[in-house]
């Protein structure tokens, strides 16, 4: 099997069901824990916007023209608080209308520790998988990809909005009680929440809140985490050990597929 790498495709059961994207199949992952895996760059990277051939990945997995014009792209994805829509000056309005100016929440996760972030309300609970959480829970909802920016932005005064990948990979948190800490986090950042437009959940609805926990396919998790990559091992081999968020957990290492999205890779497994 060969083709363009993608980020995996999850699945919210228990442990998480996994598929590898690539080229035009979507092969299961699951089953293949604890057997051999063979993954070999070949060479090449297509652009996971325009298919065009490019010799470096920007943007996990952009070409620069496609890394210049998309607002996917944008700084303000990554910051949302810095969102200049309402300027006029947005690279793709209509991709905004349809993407940013959405309802979106405001969460507390439990991955590598407490954490706080915001993702569209659609991309519940994918986001939270991808992160590698073990517990999560909306905080907020907000009208849009800037109120959530500005609501983190005042929350992050308070809790970390970072994930830790490699204390993420090595262990499973303590379990939290999501719903004694939001309550806390909003009292403490009410009058900041305010200020920025913002109205407070009633603390019976946020009570109400179910808090998701998710499990992970993984047989043994890594002691160290040492990460792999295609630019600096064109052929990777080992036991699939597990997955966890967006990485294959192997004897050898750990491999962010979703950085590699678009990357040419051959990929072998024990039946074949």
């Amino acid at each position: 099997m060969a083709g363009a790498i993608r980020k995996l495709k999850t699945t919210p059961t228990r442990p998480v069901t996994y598929h590898l994207p690539l080229g035009d199949q979507a092969i299961p992952l699951n089953p293949l824990i604890g057997q051999p895996v063979a993954l070999d760059y070949q060479g090449e990277i297509r652009c996971i916007h325009c298919n065009r051939r490019t010799k470096r990945s920007f943007a996990q997995g952009h070409c620069y023209p496609c890394f210049t014009k998309l607002a996917a792209c944008d700084l303000c994805i990554m910051r949302p608080e810095t969102c200049h829509y309402a300027k006029g000056t947005c690279r793709e309005p209509d991709w905004a209308q349809n993407h940013c100016m959405v309802e979106h929440i405001v969460y507390l996760a439990n991955s590598s520790g407490l954490k706080v972030g915001i993702t569209r309300a659609t991309q519940m609970p994918t986001r939270w998988i991808d992160q590698g959480a073990s517990q999560a829970m909306v905080l907020l909802r907000v009208p849009s990809r800037h109120h959530a920016g500005l609501a983190e932005a005042v929350l992050r005064e308070h809790v970390s909005d970072r994930t830790q990948w490699q204390t993420m990979l090595r262990a499973v948190p303590p379990e939290l009680d999501l719903h004694a800490i939001g309550t806390d986090l909003l009292e403490r950042s009410a009058d900041a929440l305010r200020g920025i437009g913002l109205d407070l959940p009633d603390p019976g609805r946020l009570a109400e809140e179910p808090v998701q926990r998710f499990e992970f396919p993984i047989l043994t998790a890594p002691d160290k985490v040492k990460s792999l990559g295609f630019d600096r091992s064109p052929e990777i081999r080992g036991v699939l050990q597990g997955i966890k968020g967006q990485y294959l957990i192997l004897d050898c290492g750990v491999l962010n597929v979703r950085k590699f999205a678009g990357y040419m890779v051959a990929a072998r497994f024990p039946d074949e």
